[in-house]
């Protein structure tokens, strides 16, 4: 079932693909080097990939978004906003409001030995 979401999501994204004056929307996201769990990093990723309504103004192709967020240990959304603006206030907004919109997460894993993590998500119009 999530490999089929995941793979609805990703052929939405292609979809619109030509519509997008030769770019290609990208979602990356990058976790604090203390949380190196891949399975829980994967599912925040989803959460957030499920999330993102791109809006009808993009940015110019090459140009992101980044949202820095921390994710508190019982998985709410302690903190999210955008520390690298794209130039497209509508993209901008729908990057912020994905991550809020995705939240709460999952618990941080057993054993994770802090209170948060820090994840940046980089929403872009790639070439």
């Amino acid at each position: 079932m999530k490999r089929l979401l995941a793979a609805a999501v990703i052929l939405a994204i292609e979809a619109a693909a030509p519509l997008l004056a030769d770019g290609k929307p990208s979602l990356n996201v990058y976790f604090q080097k203390t949380l190196a769990e891949t399975a829980y990093q994967k599912k925040v990723f989803g959460k957030v990939a499920k999330a993102w309504r791109m809006p009808a103004a993009l940015p110019a192709v090459g140009k992101k978004t980044v949202v820095q967020a921390v994710i508190a240990k019982d998985g709410k959304l302690a903190s999210a906003m955008i520390s690298m603006a794209s130039g497209s206030k509508a993209w901008d907004d729908a990057a912020l409001s994905a991550v809020r919109a995705a939240s709460p997460f999952e618990a941080l894993p057993e054993g994770f030995e802090y209170r948060s993590v820090e994840v940046h998500f980089h929403f872009a119009l790639a070439p």
